[in-house]
């Protein structure tokens, strides 16, 4: 006869996923995590996606709640709202702490910016108005699009930005005025006003 030592780290690793009834009452079928992960992923995605608005994000954010469930699994009675009360409690927490998050267009990265949203709503409101502003700089003509980095993302003065380009300063101050007055134009357009 042989002998097999589990010690408690063996027997945690050899320990099945878990079963719960759902309704003992009506006699329901048994649900193991796997079918509970198959058959909610993708609305939880979807549900993850709505609140912070980046897919890596909601990824990140549905595999961590699912990895929270199976060690807390003997004490939830209800998996799915469980799973849904969680992914919307995080999803709040990542908005509310990355809520002055702005991508610099140049290199991707991160900085700091002033935005002071009262709600995570609002948050995704901004991030979207600054997608379709990123869009519509792209689509400037290269001589506005400079004007634009040279004053905004360089926080040039009209002076300098008329030494670097040629334009005279009266010249630098009139495009500009004008190609914002027709990228606010363009995000009325979208929905977006001065407050997003």
């Amino acid at each position: 006869m042989i002998r097999t030592c589990q010690t408690p780290q063996t027997r945690m690793i050899l320990k099945p996923t878990p079963g719960v009834n759902g309704s003992a009452a009506t006699g329901a079928s048994e649900v193991t995590l796997q079918s509970l992960f198959d058959s909610e992923e993708v609305p939880l995605l979807h549900y993850a996606f709505s609140l912070v608005g980046r897919r890596a994000v909601a990824e990140e954010i549905v595999q961590e709640v699912f990895l929270q469930l199976h060690t807390h699994w003997d004490d939830v009675d209800s998996p799915r709202a469980w799973l849904f009360r969680c992914v919307r409690n995080r999803a709040f927490k990542h908005v509310r702490d990355n809520k002055r998050e702005v991508f610099n267009e140049d290199d991707g990265n991160t900085q700091s910016s002033t935005v002071d949203e009262d709600s995570p709503e609002a948050s995704l409101i901004h991030m979207e108005a600054i997608g379709a502003l990123r869009q519509f700089l792209e689509e400037l003509d290269e001589p506005d699009r400079q004007l634009v980095k040279l004053k905004y993302f360089n926080d040039l003065k009209y002076r300098d930005i008329s030494s670097q380009t040629g334009l005279n300063i009266g010249n630098v101050g009139y495009r500009l005025h004008h190609i914002l007055k027709e990228l606010a134009e363009k995000l009325r357009k979208l929905g977006f006003d001065e407050k997003s």
